[in-house]
């Protein structure tokens, strides 16, 4: 598919279905290229400009345009009601359950991505506008708040599971950016005053993905695909996607301690 198309390898558990009618598409949009294309250089030869040449008002009388009309609306139909229609459903009516996917908030701002976890106890502490600080607390978080002590909070780097739903609620803190992750076709744009839910399972690690490239410093990007201000394209982030335990153990060393050099909250 990489090959074909020129797009990313796919990573994602809804991409194949995804990609798949990307490519019904391309092959319908071949089709009719080839077939208008024909036919133009066949008007071109057969109605050239000749010797006392005659205009003819009443035009071709066939059946023939017709049933090509109606034959590209039925392609056209059956591609938006029998594949596009069914898989976007699938993609905003179908969401997991809370407790079975990996959660996350994801907030853009001019030119980063802030990611919040929630804490073992599963809830997303409070932020509030006056505690943000752009170098020690992007997002606000009130860590006074018991709901809040134990959650996580980075920047330009999100850390998920393979083999397990993720949920990630989408916002901005100043103009509309796009949470693009090529790889895991998904694009959904983040707009300040909403919280939008995006979702999507990924089924190929960073390790696995780099064997398969053969690019020991390939990662997945986190881009944004909404023109944004001077800084746009260094809005970019790394997605890495680990096994299970990995993923814990990673949780584990970014939890806040208990005191200075203390536990974590999390053990």
């Amino acid at each position: 598919m990489e090959s074909l198309l020129g797009i990313p390898p796919v990573a994602s558990a809804h991409g194949p279905a995804l990609d798949a009618v990307m490519v019904y598409v391309h092959w319908l949009m071949a089709v009719m290229f080839v077939g208008w294309t024909g036919l133009f250089l066949f008007m071109l030869f057969r109605f050239r400009a000749k010797k006392q040449a005659r205009a003819d008002h009443v035009g071709f009388k066939g059946k023939t345009p017709k049933i090509v009309e109606v034959g590209v609306v039925v392609a056209e139909l059956v591609l938006l009601i029998g594949f596009s229609i069914p898989l976007w459903s699938d993609r905003v009516d179908d969401f997991p359950d809370e407790s079975e996917a990996t959660r996350v908030r994801a907030v853009g701002e001019q030119f980063a991505w802030s990611f919040h976890y929630p804490g073992p106890d599963g809830e997303f502490g409070p932020t509030k506008p006056e505690l943000i600080d752009l170098q020690s607390n992007p997002l606000g978080l009130d860590r006074s708040d018991p709901l809040a002590k134990d959650d996580i909070t980075t920047v330009n780097q999100l850390h998920l599971p393979v083999g397990k739903p993720v949920l990630v609620y989408l916002s901005s803190k100043d103009v509309i950016h796009s949470f693009m992750l090529n790889e895991f076709r998904v694009k959904q744009d983040a707009v300040p005053g909403l919280m939008t839910p995006v979702w999507f399972e990924p089924t190929v690690t960073s390790a696995e993905m780099r064997q398969q490239k053969g690019s020991d410093t390939f990662n997945y990007e986190i881009a944004c695909a909404q023109l944004c201000g001077l800084g746009h394209a260094t809005m970019k982030g790394i997605l890495t996607v680990e096994t299970p335990e990995e993923y814990e153990a990673w949780l584990v060393s970014k939890a806040p301690r208990e005191d200075a050099g203390g536990d974590s909250i999390w053990n």
